[in-house]
């Protein structure tokens, strides 16, 4: 009986090789950490522009604003936190609603580069955006 030997790599091999790979994405995932929380804020930006714009309805047809979300048509999309169904990363709140201003609050809620710090937008009735807690 001849034995043959087949080339191949060893387990060795394939180690190093995933080592080098592994410290190679610990280098650059700091670098990509800032454009992952920029694509997070503008969910949140998009989703207080839909709320302000019900808002700014509902204040037509009833000459005040409301202070709930859900009387003005918003509906909150399952949060990233509530299963694996969820893919939304803001909650919604009104904050405060007159009869002729409001503030509507958007607060992540993962914090997105582990710093214990969790991103808050808000939104008025002129349609002034700021980020309040930044991330």
């Amino acid at each position: 009986m001849r034995s043959t030997k087949l080339k191949a790599y060893t387990l060795t091999e394939i180690l190093v090789v995933l080592v080098i790979i592994g410290i190679l994405i610990l280098l650059v995932l700091p670098n990509l950490m800032p454009l992952i929380t920029k694509a997070k804020n503008t969910e949140a930006k998009m989703q207080l522009q839909h709320a302000h714009q019900l808002e700014k309805t509902f204040f037509y047809e009833k000459s005040k604003y409301s202070t709930d979300l859900a009387e003005i048509g918003y509906i909150q999309e399952k949060l990233s936190t509530d299963g694996k169904d969820g893919k939304a990363n803001y909650r919604l709140e009104v904050v405060s609603a007159t009869g002729n201003t409001f503030v509507i609050r958007a607060t992540a809620v993962v914090d997105f580069d582990g710093d214990g710090l969790f991103n808050v937008w808000e939104i008025d009735q002129d349609k002034n955006l700021r980020e309040t807690v930044q991330d």
